[in-house]
């Protein structure tokens, strides 16, 4: 297992539609878990294959609660809103505030091709959104309601200073 390096916002890559996964063998496996240790790395709570250079439809989020693997994911339901602050491990440093459902089910394709579903609330459905988003090639700040001001940005980290 190997941390990857993070695809940076401008890199073509992020801005294309991600193939489906076919083959579940063991390049699949060793993709999932060095995601994992580059998710762990870079003390995020999601990644998606473009965002390690990988054109496949994979995320993984990890909440700190659950983690999960989705291959193939499609949300397949979404309900209610909830407006907060977003990140991206692809555009360091950024952050903005975003309007995402606040319910939303996936069903997604395991390690071995298993069919599962998710059903996910508030940051878990955050994260499900923000990381489906980039197999499709959009990124947060596409849809951000707006992004936060340099003084926003300093006030903030002052205030994680703080505790």
């Amino acid at each position: 297992m190997a941390i990857r390096d993070i695809v940076i916002k401008g890199e073509p890559i992020l801005r294309k539609k991600c193939r489906p996964v076919e083959n579940f063998d063991n390049r699949l496996w060793l993709l999932l878990d060095d995601m994992r240790d580059t998710l762990i790395d870079s003390n995020g709570v999601g990644l998606a294959a473009p965002q390690v250079g990988i054109m496949r439809r994979i995320v993984i989020i990890d909440t700190g609660e659950q983690y999960v693997e989705m291959i193939n994911p499609e949300i397949t339901f979404t309900d209610g809103e909830q407006t907060g602050l977003e990140g991206c491990l692809s555009i360091p440093g950024k952050y903005g505030i975003v309007t995402r459902p606040n319910h939303v089910k996936a069903k997604y394709q395991d390690r071995m091709g298993n069919w599962c579903e998710i059903d996910g609330t508030e940051l878990t459905a955050r994260a499900i959104c923000h990381e489906c988003d980039h197999l499709e090639g959009r990124l947060y700040i596409d849809v951000a309601d707006r992004m936060l001001t340099d003084e926003e940005l300093s006030r903030l980290e002052r205030q994680e200073g703080d505790s």
